[in-house]
């Protein structure tokens, strides 16, 4: 069976819609989604069986993968990270918006996530769509971008074409407008250096 397309408005997420999803995501849905850049493949974080979903449709090994996710708020994220008082400013500065902050892992992160690291990625976008079920769903969902073969145009912006894309491999595409190209901008918060990883949408500044 195709995934299911559904229309979300970006501002203002029906309840109805949202919650349709997060229903999907607890039995066990890989999705794809919007964010405040680019789109995002993901599914719930505690579900192994979707995360290992993720990563073939990636074309990754789970025990390889690179995945980010998504919390809440930064309350959310003290639950799967450690984050120092230098660390914690900065973050209430700066998000949500387009970062990815790399911190130290807790021990409630799945082992399927940090097998062979202690650190992991995590996000609070300026996008209501996601904030919206990882809210409702209650833990975390998994934030990998969608990647495009074109040389120009690194990353699909266009929903219907990223639906025919994958319409075979995951169970819902959300629409929520167009997506931007540029991904976030990553910075490793491990320590108080705080170090940019990789240069990204958010404008990172001391």
């Amino acid at each position: 069976m195709p995934a299911e397309f559904i229309r979300i408005h970006p501002q203002n997420p029906e309840e109805r819609k949202i919650l349709h999803v997060v229903n999907a995501l607890r039995d066990g849905a890989v999705i794809i989604y919007p964010t405040d850049t680019v789109y995002g493949m993901g599914c719930d974080i505690h579900n192994t069986r979707s995360v290992e979903r993720v990563a073939r449709v990636k074309g990754i090994k789970p025990t390889k993968n690179d995945f980010s996710f998504i919390c809440y708020d930064l309350s959310h994220i003290a639950d799967y990270a450690r984050v120092g008082n230098q660390t914690f400013k900065l973050m209430k500065r700066l998000l949500p918006g387009p970062f990815t902050f790399i911190l130290d892992a807790s021990n409630r992160v799945p082992k399927i996530l940090n097998a062979n690291k202690k650190t992991v990625g995590i996000r609070v976008p300026s996008c209501a769509i996601p904030r919206q079920l990882v809210f409702e769903l209650g833990n975390p969902i998994i934030t990998t971008s969608i990647k495009d073969d074109d040389e120009i145009l690194e990353y699909p912006t266009d929903p219907e074409e990223i639906f025919e894309r994958f319409q075979h491999q995951v169970d819902i595409v959300i629409d929520g407008g167009p997506g931007g190209n540029i991904p976030s901008t990553v910075i490793d918060a491990t320590t108080d250096a705080f170090e940019i990883i990789r240069e990204g949408l958010g404008d990172y500044s001391l």
